[in-house]
């Protein structure tokens, strides 16, 4: 190292008061031992270059103590140098020391038997004066130690380089100058001999990297890449110790460590692929899920690359962190900002690949001692559980993911739960009083894709064969009681499970307390229904639902619903024609179900008359309109009624008309429709369509015995048609009832407002 110390001389060219100083040292020569006087005066000077011939002096003075194996005298004047000069409080005197204890180890040579010690430690203490010109001699004097001492300097390693570490960002630029050839010296003779305690090294590395500084972390990455490059050092087996720490300078304001960082985050995974049986997943694993967390684009982008390289090269064996993993992935294939696309890909990718692991292999494991969420933050490894897979965790990170806002986030939480029914259905199943009330939430999602997705799951759920069965009354049966306290037991339906009932239950207990969902979403949801599960199935147990319903309102609206479904939508169109031939005991029994339900809205209940061909029976239905309350709803749904009867739907009825001698009934019925209408358009439209009737037959009155021709669907003649229309009549005068309730209500709320006139 070549100083450009500038001269220590005063404004009038003096070099100090010379006199005074020659003659304190004089009176003190003694104290300097084996120091001539004049190399002790040189040492002292405020002049660089005299200071610089004395340390040359000193050199040469130890090179022949030293040859003569003298010692005892080198030992003196190293002491001396130490005590009288470093330790003074005069900094010419400090630096002079310093420079002189570097001659001293010149002139040992490499083969110095002087303890290394000595000649190091007075030299260390001068990094941390207070002078920057001290500091810089002491670099040099490093420089020129450490170049004669070669290897043994590294049991000093961890030390040196703390200092280089302080000096790099050093106030003085002259000091942070002097710190580059030190440094690369360091790392010439690791490089030559890295027989050193690399594991204590490590460890230092670990602890410093957390520094703030841009500029020290550079330096520390550039030693990890130096000791990374040596083909005796193996860095993998240590890397779990430097990569949370990694990972931390990866978020560097600074554009330079950011590059620095990455190369060296890139270069390790590289070689963790080629040497896997090296590389400790479970520990990197967790520190990676911490990270892909982050709020630096950088880092979460990198961190989730590498879990997804994890789970390609370990596999299963990462299973145990699947519920952390989870956790940070769901939430970014949300993502909409156009620079996080590539985080929103990767994690879509390391979602894939982690449900992939997943097979039907794990269903065979009993599943118990799951990781408690609450404590565990899902992100622990479960060790407890056979084959590593923490359901428990997993199926927390989903239900906490599917109450997000974000639609993307949603359908990948609802893609897990299907896949976990397939893949592990008697696993799943231990959480499903956990599961079913979340997804039954999501019904109420604003976007159809979620809950079409969501009634998809559902009707895996009720149609699993790992569900309790419908017959079960175990204490491991769902919870099927609703908000109300009870519950309807539904009749058994055929490859359905007790998850079935609850189902049915719920949804109509939704369809009460959210109106609008009713409005926006209900025909939506039970005609999917009815495309996922059995038509039949659904119209049965809701009609058996509503049935036992305490809400006449409710039903009614819901029997509206049910009514156009049936009538108008192509998905129920099987059960419109098995309802209209009414040809086995089955349909029999699944329309007189339907019809006590129907009863609850009379045009709806007449409206199934007509499609099961029952046409005395609706006739029937429509003399009783007579003692009802004509109002604009029910006005409204005989509108709607007759525009039905014109549409594709009911062509058979209509076709029926050209053989009235055969139906007298229906035309009966359908004069009586029309007498209920007011002077309209559909009065209009109705009455055109019966002008077209061919021929008129003799219409029997209401009180007539004679019956057009009998009924020949065998079936049919078993309903009890009586007991029907009693059941009609018991559910309106229950209407009637609620009627006056809710105007007393309403009249006693006015009184005691003062509204009353």
């Amino acid at each position: 190292m070549d100083p450009k110390e500038p001269n220590d001389i005063d404004k009038h060219g003096r070099t100090g008061s010379t006199k005074h100083i020659f003659k304190k040292m004089a009176e003190r020569q003694p104290e300097y031992g084996p120091i001539p006087v004049s190399i002790a005066r040189a040492l002292n000077d405020r002049l660089y270059e005299k200071r610089k011939g004395g340390a040359l002096e000193i050199e040469k003075l130890v090179r022949d103590l030293a040859q003569k194996e003298n010692l005892s005298d080198v030992k003196k004047i190293i002491d001396v140098l130490d005590k009288e000069f470093v330790s003074s409080a005069n900094q010419n005197a400090k630096r002079g020391g310093v420079i002189a204890l570097a001659a001293t180890a010149i002139g040992l040579g490499k083969e110095s038997p002087i303890p290394l010690p000595l000649l190091l430690n007075p030299v260390l203490k001068c990094f941390n004066d207070n002078d920057s010109r001290t500091r810089y001699s002491a670099c040099e004097a490093l420089y020129n130690i450490i170049k004669m001492t070669r290897s043994k300097i590294l049991v000093y390693l961890k030390e040196i380089i703390n200092i280089l570490g302080k000096l790099i960002v050093d106030s003085d630029l002259n000091v942070r100058n002097g710190v580059e050839p030190l440094d690369k010296l360091m790392k010439d003779i690791v490089a030559e001999s890295p027989i050193f305690d690399v594991d204590s090294f490590i460890a230092f590395l670990r602890d410093n990297i957390y520094t703030k500084n841009s500029t020290s972390r550079q330096f520390l990455l550039s030693w990890i890449t130096t000791l990374d490059s040596l083909p005796d050092i193996d860095l993998i087996t240590s890397l779990p110790e430097l990569l949370d720490g990694l990972f931390t300078v990866l978020g560097d304001q600074s554009t330079d460590v950011k590059k620095i960082c990455a190369f060296c985050l890139e270069n390790f995974l590289q070689q963790i692929k080629k040497s896997t049986g090296k590389a400790d997943f479970s520990l990197m694993t967790n520190i990676l899920i911490q990270h892909s967390h982050s709020q630096d684009p950088d880092i979460q982008l990198t961190a989730l690359k590498w879990l997804g390289e994890f789970l390609n090269l370990d596999g299963r064996h990462l299973l145990p962190f699947a519920s952390g993993i989870l956790g940070r992935v769901l939430p970014c294939v949300s993502y909409k900002d156009v620079r996080k696309n590539d985080i929103r890909e990767v994690a879509k990718s390391v979602n894939r690949m982690l449900m992939n692991l997943i097979t039907s292999e794990d269903d065979k494991l009993e599943a118990k001692g799951d990781v408690n969420p609450e404590t565990d933050k899902a992100t622990k490894p479960d060790s407890t559980v056979p084959g590593g897979l923490p359901i428990s965790g997993m199926v927390t990170v989903l239900m906490e993911y599917l109450q997000r806002r974000e639609m993307e986030t949603k359908i990948a939480v609802l893609e897990w739960i299907k896949h976990l029914l397939q893949t592990i259905p008697k696993m799943t199943f231990q959480h499903m009083e956990t599961i079913f009330p979340e997804l039954m939430k999501t019904l109420c999602d604003e976007t159809d894709e979620v809950v079409l997705f969501t009634l998809e799951v559902l009707t895996m759920i009720v149609q699993s064969e790992a569900g309790p069965p419908e017959t079960e009354t175990s204490s491991h049966s769902p919870k099927s009681r609703s908000k109300g306290g009870s519950s309807t037991e539904l009749t058994p339906a055929h490859g359905m499970n007790l998850y079935f009932t609850l189902f049915m239950n719920n949804l109509m207990e939704i369809f009460s307390s959210k109106p609008d969902l009713l409005k926006i979403k209900g025909s939506f949801i039970i005609r999917q229904l009815c495309l996922f599960l059995n038509a039949e199935h659904i119209y049965r147990s809701l009609s058996e639902i509503l049935l036992e319903s305490h809400e006449p309102r409710f039903s009614t609206e819901i029997v509206r619903l049910l009514n156009q479904i049936l009538l108008t939508s192509s998905e129920l169109f099987e059960l419109r024609n098995q309802l209209k031939d009414l040809a086995d005991q089955r349909s029999c029994s699944l329309f007189c179900s339907l019809y006590k339900t129907w009863c609850h809205s009379p045009v709806a209940t007449v409206s199934l008359c007509l499609l099961a061909q029952c046409h005395q029976q609706a006739c029937h239905l429509i003399y009783k309109f007579g003692e009802l309350e004509v109002t604009i709803d029910f006005l409204t749904e005989v509108d709607k009624l007759v525009q039905l009867i014109e549409s594709p739907i009911f062509t058979y009825l209509r076709l029926q008309l050209l053989e009235g001698d055969q139906n007298p009934y229906l035309v009966k019925s359908l004069y009586g429709i029309l007498m209920l209408l007011p002077q309209s358009k559909t009065f209009e439209i109705l009455h055109k369509r019966l002008a077209c009737v061919p021929h008129i037959p003799a219409v029997p009155t209401k009180d007539s015995k004679k019956s057009s021709q009998p009924d020949k669907r065998p079936n049919v003649k078993d309903i009890n048609w009586a007991e029907l229309s009693d059941h009609f009549d018991v559910i309106q005068m229950k209407h009637i009832k609620m009627k006056k309730v809710r105007q007393r209500a309403m009249e006693e709320r006015k009184r005691q407002l003062g509204l009353n006139t």
